[in-house]
């Protein structure tokens, strides 16, 4: 994927032969080669700092996902405690007032 912004291959720097002057290696051409080397360094640094960038935003898309799901799934106990008692608050209301009836008496009884 990003093998094509580089300018060297392992191999190439393994590889690479330095032409030989009377005083060492010619200068120019090791200066060219370390530029190539500093290019693709720099294009690495790159590189790291997005997939880091990604990878953080990556994480916290994670933790906000996960953090959705715990809520969705306490929606869903708290649904399913609802359901599996099968009471309302209609059916809740309707049986205080029958035992208010018991308790009380009825008030058509009283009259």
């Amino acid at each position: 994927m990003y093998q094509n912004k580089l300018n060297l291959t392992p191999n190439d720097i393994l590889e690479k032969d330095f032409k030989i002057d009377t005083r060492g290696f010619r200068l120019k051409e090791v200066d060219q080669f370390l530029d190539l080397i500093i290019e693709d360094y720099n294009t690495f640094i790159d590189i790291i700092k997005k997939q880091e960038q990604e990878k953080d935003e990556l994480t916290d898309e994670i933790l906000r996902l996960k953090q959705q799901l715990r809520d969705a799934n306490v929606n869903v106990e708290i649904a399913k405690a609802n359901t599996s008692t099968g009471t309302s608050n209609v059916d809740i209301l309707k049986r205080i007032s029958n035992l208010e009836k018991v308790i009380f008496g009825k008030e058509d009884n009283k009259e």
